[in-house]
């Protein structure tokens, strides 16, 4: 039997949130312990982690955004623990829990914890971890420049708003990218290198990604003489919108050049480079994921022992 005890690192801005303090109290009645630690400033959901792993604790519950859960699984995954990931979603855009299904409503979510772990894949990108998808170029700009203030009014819509707003100052950057069987270079206006499916608020740009398959999706949208149109297509058209624009591939590793430098954006985490190197890291994790959540490929959950 599963020990029923868990840590829940917790986003300091949901301090006070009482519908995950009643979530909390609720499991607690039904015999799980359930600590909370918060976290104040940069680096401590790792250090929490590390602090919990140490101390035995069999499960770790990751309460925030999905920067919060992406530190929370990074350091997980660099422990190389058996422990297991619970998700509490609670940030504005949450697109990889929306991805995954897991519920937004925190009772709901920490339900989850009632259902077996699976292990779960991981990105890479030159030693730094990540959950759902790495991202550049216009969909990068426009996460990294949505205010907090108009996140907080529009929720995911900021994202779409932020982009409309952005129009005039879209420039395509040029890439080169090599992976098994795959090579393209040129001009692109949008990367999404998945392990999930969706970022930006929603903006899918890996719809058929499965995060137990041991493989990242690729995403690029190439530069077209109409950026404009080629951008309302893909912000507005949705799924068939993405798949009449732009290459895509499955791939367990790809290399990225870009000579004059490209800005990516890492579940969150911005970062800049020349030469990137994405891998996937199979079953790097083990994650509580609803028992038939669309990130997971049904033929390999069913292989996998229940306990």
């Amino acid at each position: 039997m599963h020990e029923r005890k868990a840590l829940l690192i917790l986003h300091g801005k949901q301090a006070l949130n009482a519908e995950v303090r009643a979530a909390v109290e609720t499991r607690r009645q039904e015999g799980w312990q359930i600590d909370v630690r918060l976290t104040w400033e940069a680096g401590d959901a790792q250090r929490l982690v590390s602090e919990a792993l140490q101390a035995g604790y069999p499960t770790l519950i990751a309460g925030g955004g999905d920067g919060t859960l992406r530190d929370v699984s990074e350091a997980m995954a660099l422990a190389k623990t058996q422990a297991s990931l619970a998700l509490l979603p609670l940030g504005t855009a949450n697109d990889f829990a929306r991805a995954a299904g897991v519920p937004l409503e925190p009772l709901a979510a920490l339900a989850l914890l009632d259902t077996p772990a699976q292990p779960i894949d991981l990105g890479e990108a030159d030693g730094q971890v990540f959950l759902n998808m790495a991202t550049g170029g216009f969909g990068c700009s426009v996460t990294a420049n949505t205010s907090e203030e108009l996140k907080r009014v529009l929720g995911g819509a900021a994202y779409f708003l932020t982009g409309l707003s952005r129009f005039a100052e879209v420039q395509s950057s040029f890439g080169r990218f090599t992976g098994p069987d795959f090579q393209w270079e040129g001009e692109f206006l949008a990367l999404g290198i998945g392990n999930g499916r969706q970022a930006g608020g929603g903006h899918v740009l890996c719809p058929e990604a499965r995060v137990n398959d041991g493989l990242l999706d690729i995403c690029i949208v190439p530069a077209a003489p109409d950026v404009v149109g080629t951008l309302g297509t893909l912000l507005s058209g949705g799924i068939n919108g993405l798949q009449s624009v732009a290459l895509s591939a499955r791939l367990p590793w790809l290399e990225v050049e870009a000579p004059q430098g490209l800005d990516l954006n890492l579940d969150g985490e911005p970062m800049e480079s020349r030469h990137l190197r994405f891998a996937a890291m199979p079953a790097a994790l083990r994650v509580h994921l609803p028992e038939y959540s669309p990130l997971l490929a049904e033929e390999l959950v069913r292989l996998l022992p229940s306990g």
